[in-house]
This record gives C-alpha cells, sequence and structure tokens, in this order.
C-alpha cells in the first residue's frame, strides 16, 4: 500500500499556549505534518520549559517534558503587552488556521487574544480554547490545572479513594494530556466543518468536562441520585475477583473475572479448587460478594504460590482475564509498546526514544519524532515569511517588540530575533 502524505501538510498552527493540555493537541498536529508555531512570553519562555525542575518530576538529566510536548514546533515570542508586538500576531493570525490557547479570557481580553479580534482578522481561523472549568459559569475564570480541574472537581480523587483514608495525590499531568486530545478532536469537527462552509469557528473544552468525561460512570450515576461509598480496602473488596493480588515473584497483578458465571468454573479448575464449586458460601455471585473477605484471604497465598510468567500463561490459555500491575522501570524493556508503535524513535538529543500521540493511521508514515524548539529559535525565519523584510524586523525590535537574543548554538544574530511575549499570570492545563 502507498503511504500518503502527512495529512495535515500546508496547515498552520498558532500555539498560543502554556504548560501542557492545550499545546498537545498543537503536538498532534505538528506530529502529522502541521506547521506549528509556538508564540511564547518573554525571558523562560513556556513556563512547561522548567516543569522537569520541579520535585514531583523524575529526574533523567535533560528536559523531557518539553521535548515530549513541544517537540516539531517552530518558536517565536511576542511581547504581546505592546501593540506593536500584537500586529506581529495578527499578521500571522492572517495567515494561519488555527490557533490554540489556555489564557483565561480577561487574559485574552488584555492582550488581544479574544475570540471576536481574531476572528475580525480571519474569519476562516480555527480558534481553539481550553480552560480549567469552562468558558461560561461562575467559576469560568478559575485557575485550573489538572491535579484541581481534572482530578478533583470532577471527582475521580474520590472515587479512587479508600475508606478512611486521604485521596491519593496524582503524577504530574496525567488529566491533562487526555484533555489535549478532547481539544484536537473539537478542532478536527470545525476543521470539517469549515470544508463545507468555508467559515472559522469557535472551539473549546475544559479540564472539568474531561475529568468528568473520564469519570463517567460514577459521574452519570451521580446525576440520578446513584453513589458508592469509599472503596474498601484490598483485603476486603466489594468483589474479589476483580481485585489485586501478589505473585511469588512479588509483582502485582489485577484479576478481571467480570463474566463470573461462565469463567467462575473455569477459574476454580486453574488453581485446582473445584470444591470451591460445591461451596454454599461462593455457589453464585451474589454470595461470592458477600463472601469476599474470605475469598481475598484464600486466594492471597494461592496467587503468591506462582510467579507472574505462570499465572499469564495459564490464564490467558484459559481465558480468564488477567493483567500484570506495570511499573514505569518496566516500560524500556517493553517490546510490546514498540512493537504497537506507542513507542517511537526521536530526534531530541540525549533522548532517543519517545511516546507516540494514542493513535495511528495505517498509510501514515511519520518516522522518528523532531526535537522541540529553543526559545525564538526560528523567529527570523516565520517574521520573514510572514513578509517582513530585515529593515521591519529591526524597526520593531527598536520599538521593543523583540526581546533579547537567545543564546542558541549555530544561529546567527538575526535569526535569534526572541519576539518576547506576556507571560499570563494564569493558565489551564
Amino acid at each position: 500500500m502507498q503511504a500518503a502524505p502527512l495529512p495535515f501538510a500546508g496547515i498552520r498552527v498558532l500555539d498560543v499556549a502554556s504548560f501542557i493540555a492545550a499545546p498537545v493537541a498543537a503536538t498532534v498536529f505538528a506530529d502529522y505534518g502541521a506547521d506549528v508555531i509556538k508564540v511564547e512570553p518573554p525571558g523562560q519562555g513556556d513556563p512547561n520549559r522548567q516543569t522537569w525542575e520541579l520535585a514531583s518530576y523524575p529526574k533523567a538529566g535533560l528536559n523531557y517534558p518539553w521535548e515530549l510536548d513541544s517537540r516539531g514546533k517552530r518558536s517565536i515570542a511576542l511581547d504581546l503587552r505592546r501593540e506593536a508586538a500584537r500586529e506581529v500576531l495578527y499578521r500571522l493570525v492572517s495567515q494561519a488556521d488555527v490557533l490554540i490557547t489556555n489564557y483565561p479570557q480577561p487574559v485574552r481580553e488584555r492582550l488581544g487574544l479574544s475570540y471576536e479580534a481574531i476572528r475580525t482578522i480571519n474569519p476562516r481561523m480555527i480558534y481553539a480554547a481550553l480552560s480549567g472549568y469552562g468558558e461560561v459559569g461562575p467559576d469560568k475564570d478559575l485557575l485550573g490545572f489538572d491535579v484541581t480541574a481534572f482530578f478533583a472537581r470532577s471527582g475521580l480523587l474520590d472515587s479512587n479513594r479508600y475508606e478512611g483514608q486521604a485521596p491519593g495525590v496524582v503524577m504530574p499531568a496525567q488529566g491533562d494530556r487526555s484533555s489535549g486530545i478532547s481539544l484536537f478532536a473539537g478542532i478536527l469537527i470545525a476543521l470539517w466543518m469549515r470544508e463545507k462552509s468555508g467559515e472559522g469557528g469557535f472551539v473549546s473544552s475544559s479540564l472539568l468536562a474531561n475529568g468528568l468525561w473520564a469519570n463517567g460512570v460514577g459521574a452519570q450515576a451521580a446525576l440520578l441520585g446513584g453513589f458508592l461509598p469509599p472503596r474498601p480496602p484490598r483485603e476486603r473488596p466489594r468483589n474479589a475477583l476483580t481485585n489485586a493480588y501478589q505473585t511469588a515473584d512479588e509483582r502485582w497483578v489485577q484479576l478481571s473475572i467480570v463474566r463470573e458465571e461462565r469463567d467462575w468454573p473455569v477459574f476454580c479448575r486453574l488453581i485446582d479448587r473445584l470444591d470451591w464449586l460445591s461451596d454454599p458460601g461462593f455457589d453464585s455471585t451474589v454470595k461470592r460478594r458477600a463472601a469476599s473477605a474470605r475469598l481475598v484471604a484464600l486466594l492471597d497465598p494461592i496467587f503468591a504460590s506462582k510467579p507472574w510468567e505462570w499465572w499469564r500463561a495459564q490464564c490467558d490459555a484459559a481465558g480468564i482475564p488477567i493483567g500484570l500491575i506495570g511499573r514505569l522501570q518496566d516500560l524500556a524493556a517493553d517490546q510490546q509498546a514498540r512493537a504497537s508503535g506507542a513507542v517511537v524513535p526521536s530526534l531530541s538529543e540525549g533522548m532517543p526514544e519517545t511516546l507516540a500521540v494514542p493513535f495511528q493511521l495505517d498509510r501514515v508514515s511519520l518516522g522518528p519524532r523532531a526535537r522541540a524548539p529553543a526559545l525564538g529559535e526560528h523567529a527570523n525565519a516565520i517574521l520573514q515569511e510572514a513578509g517582513y523584510s530585515d529593515d521591519q524586523i529591526a524597526v520593531l525590535q527598536a520599538q521593543g517588540v523583540f526581546g533579547e537574543f537567545v543564546a542558541a548554538s549555530g544561529l546567527t544574530d538575526t535569526s535569534r530575533v526572541a519576539v518576547a511575549a506576556d507571560n499570563p499570570d494564569a493558565k489551564a492545563g
């Protein structure tokens, strides 16, 4: 089958966003061939350039979060507090297809970045906004991070809380990247609508909406008045057959027998406990639920008697659903992650592999993922493509539109023009 060209070749995306969730949507476009221009604030640029230094991030010797979330993009930094800098942005807007932002509405208004302002310049523009809590409502201007809006407000943290314990703490950005994929999907629909009507449109998504969607079983039940109490401990689960157990080699596995009437006899034969089939305490789903603590106490030593590979082979052969509870330490040796395309080659210096976006097209070959840009690295090229001459760039610099030169190896002074941008005091995702 002949390979297809990259599907977004010829599409230009302006990534006027910070941190993770909204920029992730632009990263997908960059992977699949779009020209993505990242507009950054002055000084240190997008704050996501510094997140890897936080204590909550694992240390791996290089700025991997930036490389993961900004690969394949070109960087320019505009001081949008200055009218002349906004005029530069507006020229880029006139030549682009999509603008992605997660600046809160008051910041958008202050910087001349509202949808109304952008639509006037380019009626075909797809304007995509990601917020913490949505575009309307009493909390629309609240700061939103994935831990507060996606996990906390949506009830995800509480849904996974064990009785008598405080909610657990999630790792950074676990809600951001899935929210970014949702925003990307909305942009695709808007682009398809533009193909039919010729008109652009406004796309929005929020961390709260994505958190509720991820927590759909509990959230939909809650709208109907249905709730579960906090989770009981592992030793006393609601269902001993959908529970975690430790194997002989000290790996944790997740048993997931959900079709009990079919799989319970099969499982009993697998573990050589045919006597349980006639045990009056285990002869129905209702009774097994009521006796969950007793059943866990019996299953614990059984699982602990064999290593994970034995359980994997035997359960797979019998059709019993079981899965290894993976550790991130296992990823480097995970052949399936590479074979399936979830882990792919990278051109980032010191980072030979990276994570792929979570879907693939059968005729589109992406190759190694590109590196992320240095701050302002592509400013001169972007400005020249927009129609600015060297003299005009020099005038803008004299007016204070451009910030300090970026010390990027191998670049000339003119190619290191960094366009400094307002760093909003707020973000979503």
